[in-house]
């Protein structure tokens, strides 16, 4: 089975797997929703090497780059586990992609997001979906969806998790996987098809 995954890892397949990770799908749906009524602060956090702190400011908004590591330079030192060195209310967008598996605390954690949000300021992640069917059926043979995940997820959702983290949110997710990827909405579908959720929340 790991022989498998490493195979597929190396085709042109959209599995929101690490290589694809700026033009994986689950992102560009994300990216476009940053679109929308774009400007202003914005947190980037979990920025890595800024790949999409400068798609942001392509949009108009002023980023601040966060992260618990980077070798981007601008990068401000924050730990998403503990209290978010930020001001209440003041950021237009919290952006954070495939960050919130790796917290010991998602709830303490949006919580956060959510105090240095503006009234109408939206928050926008990502994270996999541990439940799609690719990892239900390594989970029938005993091999747990975390083989197959980055090293460091502490977290593993299903749509049940989701829903119950963002009971206001907005969840999209995206099929199939290979040149023409359409962003899915339906709930049931995206916990049994996509391979990763995309959430919106405005506060």
């Amino acid at each position: 089975m790991l022989n498998i995954l490493k195979i597929l890892k190396k085709l042109p397949i959209d599995f929101n797997q690490y290589e694809m990770r700026e033009k994986t799908k689950g992102k560009l749906i994300a990216f476009d929703l940053a679109k929308e009524k774009a400007g202003g602060r914005a947190l980037d956090l979990g920025c890595r090497d800024d790949y999409w702190s400068k798609k942001l400011e392509e949009l108009g908004y002023e980023v601040t780059a966060a992260d618990i590591e980077s070798d981007y330079p601008k990068c401000q030192f924050v730990d998403a586990n503990k209290t978010f060195p930020f001001s209440d209310n003041y950021f237009d967008l919290v952006w954070s992609t495939e960050v919130i598996e790796h917290l010991e605390n998602p709830e303490f954690s949006l919580s956060e997001m959510k105090r240095i949000l503006k009234p109408g300021g939206k928050i926008i992640l990502t994270t996999p979906n541990s439940n799609v069917w690719l990892f239900r059926i390594f989970n029938f043979f005993g091999i747990p969806a975390q083989k197959f995940q980055q090293g460091g997820h502490k977290q593993i959702f299903s749509m049940r998790d989701i829903k119950t983290l963002f009971p206001d949110g907005k969840i999209f997710g995206f099929f199939p996987y290979f040149i023409l990827k359409f962003k899915i909405s339906n709930f049931k579908l995206i916990d049994f098809l996509s391979p990763v959720f995309v959430i919106y929340e405005e506060k």
